[in-house]
């Protein structure tokens, strides 16, 4: 009890032998409290957890759809998304939990849903799993940091067109993504350009929490819909033919007509909705109609549907559309599995998929899949919790080493806080831009610290230097240290450009991170660093 004591009273004589006021009157040092303080409101971090789920997207045509529940903006920051914190009054806290609330509901049961912005009722829909309210759900964040793919799970794509396209075109295939993934229910995305130092252009895509195929599904094809009586197009997909596409539960689901019916390897469920075609389109389908004859109730051509050149389904017309400029349709297709639930998903899924491409229309330019990678959200977390120890392992190792050298907490202690300084102000930087925190960031983070370290090694070394020889100017010995650490600065900046284009944009998370990191630091902390270490061995 005596040695703490007497530890506390050194570290009492310690605090009043800093002159704080000299520091705290230095607009350098100001500067980089205004900069700590501002990173961490934008950050926001929640240090006593957050309660409940984050809603990540809201699946087409789900009981949650259907109750007003609305799609998260992909913008919006993850503290501003959309909570679920209760089902029929029972807290949710993790994934676990709700997947055991939603087991115990059964078909055509009430739900009463608690969010952060209100409460909803819902009604489980039969024969679509009474467990599937159409929630994509991820733990709730504690922070604003966005984390990337390789510390939540989800799937990447590289994307590349097929023939040589303009940065128009290129830029408005992009659109055309973030509008179809958003159209199927998808909003925690990301799609952007990119390029090689070869000039090929890419489009990365990085999703999180959906499966390889639905992937495929939704990029690799273009998604050219037509459909054609005889040889002649009647409509297209997309805005220009097609003004309205239903999805709501009135009008789309599981045909009632056909159901589910046995087959000899599984079973096949069918789908139906309505669409609603633009005048021209509808006087395009009255003027091919009144050419064919009437068979048995119906007329002599179907009208055939085809997805990216491939036959899907081939409509029958009533008699009693010949020659009428008809601008409802019914559009019906199917989808198979080895058990009957399997089949009916398929269904649903292969009808979420159609609507999509039917209202966003297909897309400027065929691209070809380069590079799929997919990670679980568990391996995920690994990566996280592995990425914080060692980050707390090298600031250690960085002040023991520090200590050793200078045999000063004067000088370890300040080095330590310049460098947990850097980081949160990068991180505050990618939470106010919203870049996403990837493996790769995080190794640009441990590279502008690693570099930190070293230039404030060298300015400790010109300010102690300075002690020994007083007759050297103080201010010029801190320009020469300030000259080195410039001349570094650029160095790495050189080599860190290159990066931002090389490896189709995969490294750009790299480069932006350490280039971030080294700006903080050269501008900002550093010369922070330069008066307060000066302050400090002065006394």
């Amino acid at each position: 009890m005596k040695t703490l004591w007497n530890v506390l009273k050194t570290w009492k004589v310690l605090l009043h032998q800093i002159p704080w006021k000299e520091m705290l009157t230095s607009w350098r040092v100001l500067l980089l409290l205004s900069f700590i303080i501002f990173s961490l409101i934008v950050i926001k971090p929640q240090l006593w957890g957050a309660d409940g789920l984050s809603i990540r997207a809201i699946a087409l045509n789900s009981s949650a759809a259907q109750a007003g529940m609305e799609n998260p903006l992909s913008h919006s920051t993850p503290l501003a998304k959309e909570q679920l914190l209760s089902i029929n009054k029972q807290p949710v806290s993790s994934l676990e939990e709700y997947a055991s609330l939603t087991r115990q509901l059964v078909p055509n049961q009430t739900v009463t849903l608690e969010t952060s912005r209100g409460r909803y009722t819902l009604q489980t829909v039969a024969g679509n799993g009474s467990s599937d309210l159409g929630l994509r759900l991820a733990p709730a964040p504690t922070s604003n940091i966005r984390k990337g793919l390789d510390l939540e799970g989800g799937t990447r794509v590289l994307l590349q067109p097929t023939a040589p396209v303009s940065e128009e075109n290129l830029e408005l295939t992009v659109e055309s993504l973030k509008e179809r993934l958003n159209v199927y229910g998808l909003s925690d995305v990301v799609v952007r350009s990119a390029a090689d130092l070869a000039g090929n252009d890419f489009i990365l895509v990085e999703i999180a929490g959906v499966t390889e195929e639905e992937v495929k599904e939704l990029l690799a094809k273009q998604g050219k819909f037509e459909a054609k009586i005889g040889n002649e197009t009647v409509f297209f997909g997309g805005k220009n033919d097609i003004t309205y596409v239903c999805r709501s539960a009135d009008c789309s689901g599981l045909d009632p007509q056909t159901g589910c019916g046995r087959l000899a390897d599984g079973y096949a469920c069918g789908f139906f909705f309505g669409i609603t075609l633009s005048p021209e389109a509808a006087e395009r389908q009255g003027r091919l109609t009144q050419q064919l004859s009437v068979i048995d109730g119906s007329l002599s051509e179907p009208l055939v549907l085809f997805l990216d050149d491939a036959e899907v389904d081939r409509l029958q017309i009533s008699s009693s559309l010949k020659g009428v400029p008809a601008t409802q349709i019914q559009i019906t297709g199917s989808g198979t599995g080895r058990v009957e639930q399997e089949a009916v998903n398929a269904a649903l899924q292969n009808m979420k998929r159609l609507q999509t491409i039917l209202i966003t229309g297909s897309l400027p330019i065929k691209l070809e899949i380069v590079k799929i990678d997919t990670i679980s959200p568990s391996l995920g977390r690994e990566f996280l919790e592995n990425v914080v120890l060692i980050a707390f392992l090298a600031l250690a190792a960085v002040i023991a080493v520090v200590f050793l050298r200078y045999r000063r907490l004067r000088i370890a202690l300040p080095m330590s806080g310049i460098l947990l300084s850097e980081v949160v102000m990068v991180l505050g930087f990618a939470a106010l831009v919203g870049w996403n925190l990837d493996l790769a960031a995080i190794a640009g983070i441990i590279i502008a610290t690693g570099t930190g370290v070293d230039h404030l090694i060298v300015i400790t070394d010109e300010t102690v230097g300075r002690q020994q020889q007083v007759a050297s100017s103080w201010k010029q010995r801190l320009k020469n240290a300030m000259f080195i650490v410039m001349g570094s600065y650029l160095t790495v900046l050189a080599g860190m450009l290159p990066l931002w284009f090389a490896g189709a944009g995969l490294l750009k998370g790299f480069a932006f991170t350490t280039i971030v990191g080294l700006s903080f630091g050269v501008l900002i902390a550093r010369p922070a660093y330069a008066v307060i270490i000066e302050k400090l061995l002065r006394e």
